[in-house]
């Protein structure tokens, strides 16, 4: 699924690549305001009459997406990162098959790593218990539990997990890179 995904990414953005340079910040109300000029979007790419492109700015979840990743300071991602940078690299794998996969696959990679960032620690799930198992006898009832014993684990975790990486990657806001302006497209 993560190749899956790693072309919608691709595909989006191709669609929404330039959109940084048509967002405008208000700031006249108590909380700024982030506006798409979706003419401006539109007419530099030249697709004023494209129904589809039309359609899917005026839709809903284009209007969460610009609220989401208007602002010009916050956590950037894959996605930033791919409409910045590697316009020019989707472009010229256009008409080459062999290097899109390769990409896509390079994708699908960096997302399973965002999503899984220590793959080494695995959860096992616990079975929800079968209706009525509560009244069966052969089950031992749960032991008291040691307080001692539980500190001296949660000790040895922690001075375990003192020279481990992080276990998340942080979200360091940073200025989200505008990439190419939509006019060279």
């Amino acid at each position: 699924d993560k190749e899956v995904r790693a072309i919608f990414l691709r595909l989006f953005a191709q669609l929404f690549q330039g959109y940084r340079s048509c967002l405008q910040l208000i700031r006249i109300h108590a909380e700024p305001v982030i506006h798409f000029h979706k003419a401006a979007f539109l007419g530099q790419r030249g697709l004023i009459e494209n129904d589809f492109l039309t359609k899917v700015l005026n839709g809903m979840a284009f209007a969460g997406f610009v609220s989401e990743r208007g602002p010009p300071f916050r956590a950037c991602d894959l996605f930033d990162e791919l409409v910045a940078f590697e316009v020019e690299r989707i472009k010229a794998e256009e008409g080459n098959p062999p290097k899109m996969i390769k990409h896509v696959r390079e994708l699908a990679e960096q997302l399973f790593k965002n999503e899984n960032p220590n793959p080494h620690i695995a959860f096992q799930k616990v079975p929800r218990p079968t209706e009525g198992s509560h009244l069966r006898v052969h089950i031992l009832p749960f032991p008291r539990i040691n307080e001692g014993r539980v500190q001296e684990l949660l000790q040895e975790g922690l001075a375990r997990s003192q020279g481990a990486p992080p276990a998340t990657r942080g979200d360091k806001k940073c200025v989200v890179p505008a990439g190419p302006p939509v006019g060279m497209f």
